[in-house]
């Protein structure tokens, strides 16, 4: 442990890069929190509708998040050799497949918005208050695709502090909106499900405007051209996709695996996925500061092995992993002790009440194993492009495990949500078991920043 108390360096670096990440998701799940007690206030209907159609963008977010940290790998590596025009290539390309990916889903959201509300819940009223809101919403996933292709960039080449303020201003605004919007405050209409997807757009467009005159006015190092951005022929395709398409992919395998619980979930009853939005956005709250450790270990990973740093790359990792474990531990016992008195401020029924308190406890004493899965597969295995191992592992273990879990607890033994719940826990215990085994086999790290890549 001597480079975690002994390096300042390290203890530095990571609180530089952890600190915003952790406070601006601080913020995204605390006003989330907000707007779903609103969003709250119209019953167990609205609350589920607004869940279900969030799965969608939970597809979109996912897909983007894949694409994202796969060029990041390479953004990392590149910033520890100081290769500017390759980093402009690399976000350029991340623009172009994040753009057209999230188009895809919007198309589908807008076209067919009942039909694909209907995949999740046959609850009639779901359905409705479900497919109004996807429909409006859907226009803010292209959006979303160019304010993540740059944030992800920027936080590989350590700025971490624009995504942060963009994102607070971004999101206290969508919370203002949603005061006024959903609830008809400030002289306003009480539009319900329509006014938070109405404040989603906004405030989704404002933050990717202030996004992109700050970078550009200041010239920051991503700040290119459209003739750098689209200089690809400076980037090795075949190692790009090499290793980016297993993220994408595993994105991709794990959302869809993650969108099958749900579909379960929602089958169980209206009151079950209620009770899973709700501690999913308690859940979030505390699981903020493991995203910030994955991040900054993913930065401060690939940046070494850019520089050829292997052996502290490898010490590092061992000291996000114990930080991890240790916090892991603290804040599952805050979130069992704390999280449930939260849920007074909900208008719901007494069942819901009852399903979510039993949840946060399953998801306080999972917390340990989960963020470790997330510090060694986004924040180690990821950031040594170690990617397809890392996508056997993460994608593999939801459909092998999860889902067959998932299936057998709902509909083979009729359990309630809590139990079904906890056999799909399953999944991160055998993710943990295999993400340390490849870790100590130390066959994880690549060099991906060559200097022949012309």
């Amino acid at each position: 442990m001597k480079y975690m108390f002994g390096d300042k360096k390290f203890l530095t670096t990571m609180f530089r890069l952890a600190a915003p990440i952790m406070l601006q998701n601080l913020v995204f799940a605390s006003l989330n929190l907000v707007d779903g007690v609103m969003i709250g206030q119209l019953g167990e209907s609205a609350v589920a509708a607004v869940g279900v159609a969030n799965q969608i963008f939970f597809l979109v977010n996912l897909l983007l998040f894949g694409i994202g940290s796969g060029s990041a790998i390479f953004a990392a590596q590149y910033w520890g050799r100081k290769d500017i025009k390759r980093i402009k290539s690399v976000l350029g390309l991340n623009l172009l497949m994040s753009i057209s990916g999230a188009l895809i889903f919007s198309v589908a959201a807008i076209l067919f918005p009942v039909h694909v509300i209907s995949i999740y819940s046959k609850d009639p009223a779901v359905i409705s208050q479900g497919s109004i809101y996807l429909q409006i919403v859907a226009f803010s996933y292209g959006i979303s695709a160019i304010t993540m292709s740059f944030a992800f960039v920027l936080r590989s080449t350590e700025n971490v502090k624009l995504p942060l303020l963009t994102s607070i201003v971004a999101l206290s605004l969508n919370t203002l909106m949603n005061y006024t919007l959903i609830l008809g405050n400030f002289g306003m209409p009480a539009l319900g499900v329509k006014g938070a997807a109405y404040a989603t757009i906004i405030s989704r467009l404002i933050e990717v405007v202030l996004l992109l005159l700050i970078i550009y006015l200041k010239k920051l190092p991503i700040a290119g051209k459209l003739s750098e951005l689209l200089n690809f022929k400076i980037l090795s395709f075949k190692k790009f996709f090499k290793t980016t398409l297993p993220v994408i992919a595993t994105e991709i395998v794990w959302s869809f695996g993650i969108t099958t619980y749900n579909v379960v979930y929602a089958r169980i009853g209206t009151e079950s996925i209620a009770a899973v939005n709700i501690a999913g956005t308690l859940d979030r709250i505390i699981f903020v500061v493991f995203i910030g450790l994955g991040n900054a270990c993913a930065v401060m990973i690939g940046n070494l092995i850019g520089a050829e740093e292997n052996e502290t790359a490898t010490a590092y990792a061992k000291n996000f992993l114990a930080l991890g474990a240790v916090g892991a531990t603290t804040l599952g016992l805050v979130m069992a002790l704390f999280a449930s008195p939260l849920l007074i401020f909900y208008n719901v029924s007494e069942l819901t009440i009852e399903f979510t308190i039993k949840l946060i406890g399953l998801l306080a004493i999972s917390l340990p194993i989960r963020s470790l899965n997330l510090i060694l597969l986004i924040g180690i295995l990821r950031a040594g492009g170690d990617t397809k191992v890392a996508f056997f592992i993460d994608a593999g273990s939801v459909w092998v495990v999860g889902v067959p879990m998932a299936f057998l607890g709902a509909f083979v033994f009729g359990l309630p949500i809590h139990w079904v719940y906890l056999m799909v826990l399953a999944d991160e215990v055998v993710k943990l078991a295999l993400g340390l085994y490849r870790f100590f086999s130390q066959r994880w790290i690549n060099y991906l920043a060559a200097p022949t890549q012309a």
